[in-house]
């Protein structure tokens, strides 16, 4: 086990990678609680039945995407990446898709199947990773730090130090409610733990963080250690029914942009994550990422099976860079993850104590861990600073991966051009300019 995920080449040991998966599998478990309420949009009242996905199926499906996942991400390509079902995109999948466009929701999971079909077919072609080596170092480390940035806004939102100010968008929220004292508290330790150069220091700082919480009752106690598992055949092969008893709803202009949509923002969300990890692990060769046809074919065979169980795409998860702070390097870490979202079918009461004031301290921790990939940007030259600013400042202030990607890659060959760097542009950028560019105008300009 050690040969094959190269333990001594990369300095891990099975301790590290343990404690990395679980940090991983902790910082991703709210999934499990979240995405169940977002597809069978609990907070929309007087909704017919028919248009809500059954809550305790989206669970297991949730539980067996981000399982089979994680699992082919760490056997195929072995990056301690984990993956599950992706936060925005099931969001998109609820609100946009099932609730504006009036789409069912079995149609909206032939959405996903395609689209994770044509992701399959793209990495096996090897244009996937084409394109993802054609990005220029520059906007990789932009990408990297962008992502830090978004991550620990992330943080401070879900602690509630960062809440919604009419006035001016954001503003500091109720320093004196409970779970943001304790997500403060969890930081403090953290940070202490950090410097004190402590070997799992974020995940020890989310374990004492939820004990304390138990103690003050600001985090619940689980009611039990084991509940029974929900049935996933409401939401199991749903996928196919539209193939099968209703091509014709397959055949529009709103079905076409759903597809696409999902392509895209998995696309470069994934894209995004790798570079992210791959560079906070210490796994770049150059400016390449190893491997990375098998991470993207990885991840594109999960949105598969993901939409056959029943849930929207699955996709890489930045929070795997909380599993690599805490020492993850290998695909071992992915496996371990995986297994966790196997057993977490068993043992879902425990979740309860999983709560955003726990994992809040770790992604913004993480984020600061991240940021440091802008030591590497070229700032005394405007012709990159510029995309590259651009790229990190919209991901947080966009709320997405991809928006960030897209606008900064929309200004990278402009720059250059008007810098005299023609010949410095990949040509796969210019292709990715006229895609991003079609992309605000057809289907965000909607």
């Amino acid at each position: 086990m050690k040969n094959f995920f190269n333990f001594d080449e990369l300095g891990t040991n099975y301790r590290r990678e343990i404690i990395g998966g679980l940090t991983t599998f902790l910082s991703m478990a709210y999934i499990l609680v979240v995405n169940p309420l977002t597809l069978s949009l609990e907070s929309v009242p007087d909704l017919p039945a028919d248009m809500r996905m059954d809550a305790g199926a989206v669970f297991v499906a949730t539980a067996l995407a981000a399982a089979v996942g994680s699992l082919f991400m760490g056997l195929i390509a072995k990056y301690p990446i984990g993956l599950a079902p992706g936060m925005g995109l099931n969001a998109f999948f609820a609100y946009t898709v099932i609730l504006t466009y009036g789409i069912p929701w079995q149609t909206a999971l032939t959405g996903v199947l395609f689209s994770g079909i044509i992701f399959i077919i793209l990495s096996l072609t090897g244009l996937r990773e084409m394109i993802i080596n054609a990005i220029p170092a520059q906007l990789k480390f932009a990408v990297g730090a962008g992502i830090g940035l978004f991550i620990a806004f992330l943080g401070f939102q879900n602690a509630g130090i960062i809440a919604n100010n009419d006035a001016t968008l954001t503003g500091i929220g109720d320093l004196s409610q409970p779970a943001t004292l304790l997500a403060i508290f969890g930081l403090i330790l953290t940070v202490g733990l950090m410097v004190l150069n402590v070997k799992g220091a974020i995940f020890f700082g989310m374990l004492i963080t939820a004990v304390v919480g138990m103690i003050f009752k600001v985090v619940p106690i689980p009611d039990g250690v084991i509940g029974s598992i929900p049935d996933v055949s409401p939401t199991f092969g749903a996928a196919f029914q539209p193939l099968m008893n209703d091509p014709a709803s397959l055949m529009t202009i709103q079905f076409l942009v759903v597809v696409l949509t999902f392509l895209f923002v998995d696309f470069f969300d994934t894209a995004g994550t790798l570079i992210a990890v791959a560079q906070k692990a210490g796994l770049m060769k150059g400016d390449k990422l190893p491997r990375a046809g098998k991470a993207l074919l990885a991840d594109s065979l999960a949105t598969v099976t993901g939409a056959i169980f029943g849930t929207s795409t699955t996709t890489s998860y930045v929070e795997s860079t909380a599993g690599v702070a805490a020492g993850a390097r290998t695909g071992f870490a992915a496996v371990v993850t995986g297994v966790l979202f196997l057993i977490s079918l068993l043992f879902y009461p425990l979740l309860s104590v999983i709560t955003s004031a726990v994992t809040a301290p770790a992604l913004i921790i993480v984020g600061v861990l991240m940021v440091s990939a802008l030591g590497h940007i070229e700032w005394n030259r405007f012709e990159i600073a510029v995309p590259a600013f651009l790229t990190v400042i919209m991901m947080p202030l966009g709320y997405s991966i991809a928006t960030g990607i897209a606008v900064g890659f929309i200004f990278y060959p402009i720059t250059m051009i008007l810098a005299g760097r023609r010949k410095e542009i990949h040509p796969i950028m210019y292709a990715l300019f006229l895609i991003f560019v079609a992309y605000f105008v057809f289907v965000q300009g909607r």
